[in-house]
Order: C-alpha cells, then structure tokens, then sequence
C-alpha cells in the first residue's frame, strides 16, 4: 500500500516535462521582452540626447527645412537640424507606393481567390514568392539602371527622386500586401459567397458587395504593413531617390528619407557629437513610426473582430 501511495506521489514523466516546457517557453518570453526593451530603451536614450545634452529645440528639429549638421549657419550661429525634409520625404515615397499598390494587390489577390482559383495560385504564388525574396540591393540596382533613366526621359531631370523611389517601393512591397490580401479573402467564409449567389447576386457583385467589404479589416491590415516596410527602406530607396536633404519641390526633383540619410551619415560620425547625436534621433523617429504602424495594425484588427 505505501508503495502504491508513493508512486502516486511521485512526479511523472509527463508531468516534468510540461513544467520543463513552459519553463522554456517563460524564459523565451522573458529574452524576447527583454530585447525589445532594451532596444528601445538604448535608442530613445541616444536620440534623446539631441534634446537633454545638445539642448536642441524639439520644434526645430521636427519642423526645421535645413539639414546640415556638420555646418554652422552663418544666420543663426547653429547647424542645421531640420528634419522635415526628411521627414517628408520618407512620408511621401511611403503613401504614394502604398496607393499605387493597392489596387494592383487587391487585383491579383482577387483574381487568385475568386477568379481562377487553381490556375491563379498555380502561377502567381511562385511569382510573390520570388519577389518577396528578392534582396533589396536588387531592386535598387534594377531601379537605378531602369527606372532611373526611364524618369529622365520622360519627365526630364536626373531621374532621382520621388517617383523612382516609389516606383521601386511599389515593387517591393506589392507581394507583401498581395499575399497578406489574400489570406485575408480566403479568410472570408464560405457561406457569404453562396448566400450572396443564392439572392441572385452576379459574381462580381457578390466579390465587390460581400467578399471585399468582409475583408476590409485585412486589407487594411496589409496595406498598413506593406506601408510600415516601405517607410523602414534604405539601401533600394538611397540609390534611387537622390539623397538632396531638401524639401522636394516635386516628384521628379532629387529628396532624401530618413533612412537614407541614416545609413549614409551613420559611420561618418563621432558617438556623443551633435552631428552623431542627430541621427539617432532619426532612428528614434523611425522606431516609434514602426510602434505607430503595429499599433494600427492591432488597433484594425480589433475592429474586425467585433464586426
């Protein structure tokens, strides 16, 4: 009998290795909060630094038009660290590639969902797949050597600027929102479609009335995902945009984004100078853009939920 009792006392296999589980999974979790802390944490403290040591105005460098760190304006006796040219610039490549893919996303996802089913996943997937996994040095080269002169010869110019930037941004993240629209239709149950039939509802009337407004919810969500890839790019947007810190006068004149600026000034600096101190106040903007887009992208999918 008292062996009996022991063994029933005793801890089983499966129960050690349940506890081991989740003692992985809590240490995990744990790592993974505690690096996004501290990325956090160090990057608002470097970028706050412009602000707290630098004793930089918060309104002149969001709202200043002259980006020049490493020159002291005869005018004011201090460089310029405006950053709204970057900030414009970043802004407008990111919305008008997020506008022009849009339709074309939703298209293709349409047609692979609704239209030809078999055929359309057949030889669009693979065609998603290898642009997903084209590197973005890639696309900065193509653009370069392609879009580029294409811009000249029909707009005039050098053909940097804010078109070549969203013509290359376009193609970048058009199977991003494509493949995440999809997921999104085929996430749409099936009885809509034939309730939507059986009422005498034409297929695309069933597809514009029923099927895109149910999904509206991931539509948004893509868009506003292919969008927060856009705003992140460097390398292909800094070979095709020009790299003018300047506010652009208009789509066709060379800008600069702030990733570019980023990239390109980041090894070029001394830690803890102004002119060191500035750019990570750019990254600092970058990194609460990134929070501002994931918290869209909850905030919408809360919506669909309740719908």
């Amino acid at each position: 009998m008292d062996l009996i009792t022991e063994k029933i006392k005793k801890t089983s296999l499966s129960t050690k290795q349940d506890r081991f589980g989740k003692f992985i999974s809590a240490l995990a979790l744990i790592l993974i909060t505690a690096v996004v802390v501290l990325i956090f944490g160090f990057v608002i403290t470097r970028g706050l630094a412009t602000f707290t040591t630098n004793k930089v105005s918060v309104s002149k460098f969001l709202f200043g038009m002259n980006w020049n760190p490493s020159v002291v304006d005869p005018k004011t006796g201090q460089p310029g660290i405006g950053a709204l040219p970057l900030i414009t610039g970043s802004l407008a490549v990111t919305v008008l590639a997020a506008i022009i893919a849009t339709p074309f996303a939703i298209g293709t996802a349409v047609f692979m969902t609704e239209i030809a089913k078999k055929r359309g996943s057949r030889i669009m997937q693979p065609v998603i797949e290898l642009l997903v996994g084209i590197p973005s040095v890639v696309y900065g080269v193509i653009g370069l050597a392609v879009v580029v002169p294409a811009v000249r010869s029909i707009f005039g110019g050098t053909g940097l600027g804010i078109l070549s930037g969203t013509i290359v941004l376009f193609v970048m993240i058009l199977p991003t929102i494509t493949s995440m629209t999809v997921d999104a239709l085929k996430g749409v149950p099936r009885y809509y479609r034939e309730s939507a039939l059986a009422i005498g509802a034409t297929r695309w009337q069933m597809i514009y009335k029923v099927i895109l407004r149910a999904a509206t919810p991931g539509i948004l969500t893509a868009i506003v995902f292919g969008m927060a890839r856009a705003f992140g790019e460097a390398l292909a947007v800094q070979m095709v945009i020009g790299n003018a810190a300047k506010m652009p006068g208009s789509l066709v004149s060379p800008a600069a984004t702030l990733t570019s600026v980023l990239t390109m000034g980041i090894g070029n600096t001394v830690m803890g100078t102004l002119q060191n101190n500035v750019l990570w106040s750019l990254a600092m903007i970058l990194l609460l853009m990134s929070l501002v887009f994931n918290l869209l992208i909850r905030w919408i999918g809360r919506k669909g939920e309740l719908k």
